[in-house]
């Protein structure tokens, strides 16, 4: 006789029952079935998604059907394969209502959005792409009924105005995907928001690793990104300021979120929330103490311009704030915690929402500016680098004199050999050690860095992430900063160069405006004139 332990089982009633099926055991499964018949239809739900092997699902699933529980044949498809899949879709996605109808129907069972959940929940990864593939497909527009729709529009454009808006709002009802009406239904019940926000991570995966090339998936993708927004709109969003007060759960998720500069322990996260810091964080209702986007702040005497004395120093803090010695608000650091939520606008609204929270505080602060990262552009140079040389354009990079020198304390031959060499430097970081490769390379750094910024484009916008982001919310590309990050990830990213980016407040709308209308970058003197550098060298 065999035992296969699978857990607990919670019954009506607080207590849970811990119990065995035993194979190859007819008396013990028939008492399986007699406790089964006790316990409720949510707790069989529960137990299933525990259990993960076929075998033990078997047994289980022989006990069941010998048990008189009502309501089994509603669990009883396997959890993987199309059958499984095609029945629960079609029990929990509702037709939908005829126009006539729409606001009459009345709304599914809970137990439908829970299901769902449920049922997703179980999958692996390979599983859910099906499951995706087959909701987005089978279940989404009615295209017959749109195309009838549409002609049925042509032919009414010489009908009264009524009319004719009559059938358009016909259509644009008829647009509506099947699935939407049980999105919508999930996001009601407990734990729903979360669940569609880590839905359409599993979606952007998809569409990232090109797992899936379906347009309906894309669909999908579109669809729950436009609920997200109306959910998370600004309105419904609470900024909360984080303090060594807050409840344990937040600030040990503000340190796990952290993605810019980690935090290395909790000396070092409540340093980041204590004197002369400020951690600020949106939440929503549905997601109670879930951060959304986190905002770091720096309150400085001037605009920083490393890293290291905000991240690292804190001897110089004093225990209780001098307002004489906060002039600016720095804001170096701003974490998205929740992939699902990609594309949706919430880190530029709270940037401003923090602005309007230290003028409150601060009325006399007029300095506010990001102190950024540069991620991607080690990489985008290592390209550069490697392009020049199989071009034999590297004397177009550096000046006669720059590649000497590196030649020099490289111990290279001139051409390629020193290129490789410059590449390689690049690459392990080395030339940090060497005070005169460093007094070399900054030069040429910072005029690649500040042309990576300023000229390298994505259909017509700043190719770096981070420096749209601030582009499209009206900031000023003011000041590249050597030296500013010089812990191994800045180095392996960006060669240890950060940059400001200023947030001049009676300027931001019509930066913003400039930038998205017509992909024009306002820029400080600085980094222009290392722009005009690269230009010059480099003979574009």
């Amino acid at each position: 006789m065999t035992a296969v332990l699978f857990g607990t089982v919670s019954l009506r009633d607080p207590e849970t029952v811990p119990f065995c099926v035993f194979t190859g055991c007819e008396s013990q499964n028939r008492q399986l079935s007699s406790l089964l018949a006790m316990i409720s239809h949510p707790a069989i739900r529960a137990f299933r998604s525990s259990v993960r092997c076929w075998r033990q699902w078997t047994v289980l699933k022989a006990a069941l059907e010998a048990s008189d529980v009502s309501g089994w044949r509603w669990y009883s498809s396997p959890i993987r394969g199309v059958t499984g899949m095609e029945e629960i879709l079609a029990r929990v996605v509702a037709p939908l209502p005829t126009y006539e109808t729409r606001d009459k129907s009345p709304p599914p069972p809970e137990s439908n959005s829970l299901d769902f959940m449920h049922f997703y929940g179980s999958l692996e990864k390979e599983d859910k792409l099906g499951f995706l593939a087959k909701l987005s497909q089978d279940f989404g527009v009615d295209h017959k009924s749109v195309s009838e729709l549409a002609l049925r529009l042509l032919d009414t454009q010489l009908r009264d105005v009524a009319t004719v808006l009559q059938v358009e709002d016909r259509l644009r009802y008829g647009l509506t995907p099947r699935y939407k009406q049980l999105l919508n239904h999930i996001s009601r019940v407990e734990g729903g928001v979360k669940f569609l926000v880590d839905l359409r991570a599993d979606v952007l995966e998809i569409i990232s690793s090109k797992a899936s090339e379906s347009p309906h998936i894309r669909d999908l993708n579109g669809t729950l990104k436009s609920l997200l927004s109306e959910w998370f709109s600004v309105g419904l969003l609470r900024l909360e300021r984080i303090t060594w007060q807050s409840p344990c759960e937040i600030l040990q998720r503000i340190s796990q979120y952290e993605a810019v500069h980690p935090v290395r322990n909790w000396t070092d996260l409540k340093r980041r929330v204590g004197p002369y810091r400020r951690c600020y964080a949106f939440t929503h209702a549905a997601m109670p103490g879930e951060p959304l986007v986190v905002l770091h702040v720096a309150l400085t005497e001037d605009i920083s311009d490393n890293i290291q004395s905000i991240v690292r120093e804190f001897a110089t803090l004093d225990s209780e704030e001098d307002v004489n010695k906060i002039n600016a608000a720095v804001f170096y650091s701003i974490s998205s915690t929740q992939a699902g939520l990609q594309g949706v606008e919430l880190g530029n609204y709270l940037i401003k929402r923090v602005v309007r929270e230290l003028q409150s505080e601060f009325p006399h602060m007029a300095q506010f500016s990001s102190l950024s990262p540069i991620p991607g552009f080690s990489s985008w140079l290592q390209g550069l680098l490697g392009q020049y040389r199989k071009e034999g354009r590297g004397s177009d990079l550096l000046s006669e004199q720059e590649w000497k020198e590196v030649e020099q304390a490289t111990d290279s031959a001139p051409g390629t050999p020193a290129i490789e060499a410059l590449r390689k430097l690049i690459a392990t970081g080395e030339w940090l050690r060497s005070e005169r490769l460093t007094r070399v390379l900054e030069p040429v750094l910072m005029r690649l860095c500040a042309w990576y910024l300023y000229g390298e484009k994505r259909r017509g916008y700043a190719l770096n992430p981070v420096g749209n982001f601030h582009l499209q919310n009206g900031a000023t590309m003011w000041r590249l900063n050597w030296h500013a990050d010089t812990s191994p990830r800045g180095v392996a990213n960006s060669c240890g160069v950060m940059v400001n980016y200023r947030y001049f407040l009676t300027e931001t709308s019509k930066n913003s405006a400039l930038y998205l209308q017509n992909k024009v970058i306002v820029a400080s003197e600085q980094v222009l004139g290392l722009v005009s550098q690269f230009q010059k060298n480099s003979k574009l």
